[in-house]
């Protein structure tokens, strides 16, 4: 059966009384070591790199399988000690880890075909080999809970009774859960928090006016500390969406210009023809 990432242990949809606890209660089973992210250079380095190789061999694949992937190479890498300096190793590491991401989700992926243009053939064996030190490294647990698995949660908290309103929030704030998952600073929180702080980033751009409300509502909920939930909130509006719309509008400015270019050689042209 499919893993899905917003159902991790059952369905959330229909809000099971032992569901809900048993996600917050074992979300940090699921999180990387903080305390080895930030005693190492090195590892943020690595990871850097890797999400590198990520955008390289995750291109055109189900985005929920590239988002599980690197869950499961954040952890990995954050209880394992890679070499620097030993390419093939990150790139290994990269590659079975969307391997497995794609096993779980139950989806076809041809390893050939990964590989195609990296630069480094692996053999069956040697990724096999990886796979099991993942897996071993992450103790099995591989139907993680992550941002996604709240989503439902949160959104239950209110008496939304237009289902489009409910539908736009979740779009949103999942697209906005997609953008930071590189942002290193993002793995200081739980799960949850980024889940909620998404949601309260979402109804601020989509419903401004009921915002406050919203986001009141979501820090009354017992399973939410307010602290963590305003900082992580500050993580993705300055290192994700501004920077996400300052992309965006320089992209647009670059395009604007070259067409105000075209529009005057061509103008030029015209004329030079009369």
């Amino acid at each position: 059966m499919e893993f899905d990432l917003e159902n991790p242990l059952t369905s959330l949809k229909e809000h099971q009384g032992d569901t809900i606890p048993a996600l917050f209660a074992t979300e940090s089973d699921h999180m990387p070591s903080l305390l080895s992210f930030k005693s190492s250079d090195s590892l943020s380095s690595i990871r850097t790199e890797a999400i590198s190789l990520f955008s390289q061999f995750s291109h055109n694949v189900d985005p929920f399988i590239s988002y599980l992937a690197l869950n499961y190479m954040d952890r990995f890498i954050s209880k394992r000690n890679l070499s620097q300096g030993k390419p093939w190793i990150t790139r290994l590491m990269v590659m079975c880890c969307i391997s497995l991401a794609a096993k779980v989700r139950n989806t076809e992926m041809s390893l050939s075909a990964l590989q195609k243009d990296s630069g480094f053939i692996f053999d069956a064996q040697s990724i096999h080999r990886m796979e099991i030190l993942i897996l071993t490294s992450l103790n099995w647990r591989m139907r993680s809970i992550t941002p996604f698995s709240f989503l439902y949660f949160f959104l239950s908290l209110f008496d939304l009774r237009d289902p489009s309103i409910c539908e736009s929030l979740k779009d949103r704030a999942s697209e906005i859960l997609f953008k930071s998952h590189h942002e290193i600073k993002t793995l200081e929180y739980k799960p949850s928090i980024i889940a909620a702080s998404a949601l309260v980033c979402a109804s601020r751009e989509l419903f401004p006016e009921q915002s406050l409300s919203f986001e009141a509502g979501i820090c009354s909920c017992g399973y939410v500390v307010k602290g963590n939930l305003l900082k992580c909130l500050a993580v993705l509006q300055d290192r994700v969406i501004n920077r996400y719309e300052l992309a965006v509008d320089a992209l647009t400015t670059s395009i604007n210009t070259q067409s105000n270019k075209f529009v005057q050689v061509f103008s030029v042209k015209q004329q030079s023809k009369c």
